[in-house]
């Protein structure tokens, strides 16, 4: 017999879910069959797997040794496995690799028990899209590892995740769920737009008013681009951006913009279809324009940048522009006077 404690991590979840992962080399039709023959149960009662777990449910598996370790395979921790990592600042074993590699050290401003916020750099993926990438999600894991707030075992049955994405190139505010119960109230926030997401971001063109824009975006996902347009057309999804002038220059502006709607590259192309372009932009932008950035200010991405985030309960969380921010305002920019 196997006994699971469920932590408040892993409560939220469904059980079956719980035991698929668990049980990840059994078919879903032999974990039914023992939840009907009671061979695993839940607080010691008959379970359908459609329960809910809290924590400090009990689960126990009632199967012989030699056929629990045939359908959960690598679930045994080992001694190495139960101590967090160390790694020397910026030196990061992954949890899928653990080889030391260099990757950049994460930038937490806000944590909480169920929930963690970093800025992202630019340059590091929101999620990996490759087995070999390294991105925001396991930098978070990593660091849950390394402080000792997750061990290799709970990774098993809950897996820490970035609830929301941002491009690669493009810096500033991630929310990364510690607990499943993070998780879903962070989606639940996401979803219902309850929590208010602001960039910060230097376009080309002078702006002195504040705008509120709509229109209908679709992607083309074999050239990554998207199509926006004023009227609804095929395959398209509807989408609000709303900005303020923070600075005005004599030939850029530096917006603050509120993301109503979230949708790929929205602000970076909703901003461009007005003649606004993000400064740095090589997909919607001034190829000329940014040339002169790259040679005089070492500019190398769009200077967009998740600045500030409003929650439902009134807790607000910024994070700084990156330094490039000052350089263009202070190597290009005239101000307008």
């Amino acid at each position: 017999m196997k006994e699971f404690s469920i932590s408040s991590k892993e409560a939220g979840q469904r059980m079956d879910k719980y035991l698929f992962k668990i049980l990840n080399q059994a078919s879903k039709g032999f974990v039914y069959k023992m939840l009907r023959k009671k061979n695993i149960m839940l607080n010691d009662k008959k379970a359908t797997g459609q329960e809910v777990l809290k924590a400090t449910d009990q689960i126990k598996i009632y199967l012989s040794d030699e056929t629990f370790d045939k359908f959960a395979s690598a679930l045994v921790e080992t001694p190495e496995q139960k101590q967090p990592v160390k790694a020397k600042e910026g030196n990061v074993k992954s949890a899928t690799n653990t080889t030391a590699v260099h990757h950049p050290k994460i930038q937490i401003v806000y944590e909480d028990d169920d929930i963690l916020i970093l800025n992202k750099p630019v340059g590091l993926l929101s999620q990996k899209a490759e087995k070999e990438d390294y991105s925001a999600n396991e930098m978070v894991i990593d660091y849950l590892l390394e402080s000792g707030q997750l061990t290799r075992a709970e990774l098993r049955t809950f897996h820490p995740s970035i609830c929301n994405r941002l491009d690669r190139n493009t810096s500033g505010l991630l929310i990364a769920g510690k607990t499943m119960h993070g998780l879903q109230e962070m989606a639940e926030a996401l979803k219902s737009r309850s929590m208010q997401k602001y960039y910060r971001c230097l376009v080309s063109g002078h702006i002195e008013q504040d705008a509120h824009l709509k229109g209908y975006l679709a992607k083309d996902h074999q050239s990554n681009k998207v199509t926006i347009r004023k009227e609804a057309f095929a395959d398209a999804s509807y989408i609000e951006t709303a900005y303020h002038p923070i600075k005005v220059y004599e030939n850029m502006t530096l917006l603050e913009v509120h993301l109503i709607t979230g949708r790929s590259h929205q602000i970076r192309a909703h901003l461009a279809s007005i003649g606004h372009p993000i400064l740095g932009d090589a997909k919607y932008g001034d190829r000329k324009v940014n040339q002169t950035l790259k040679d005089t200010c070492r500019v190398r991405s769009q200077l967009l940048h998740a600045y500030r985030m409003e929650f439902p309960d009134g807790k607000i969380v910024t994070a700084p522009e990156p330094a490039a921010f000052e350089r263009v305002q202070i190597k290009l920019a005239k101000e307008k006077r």
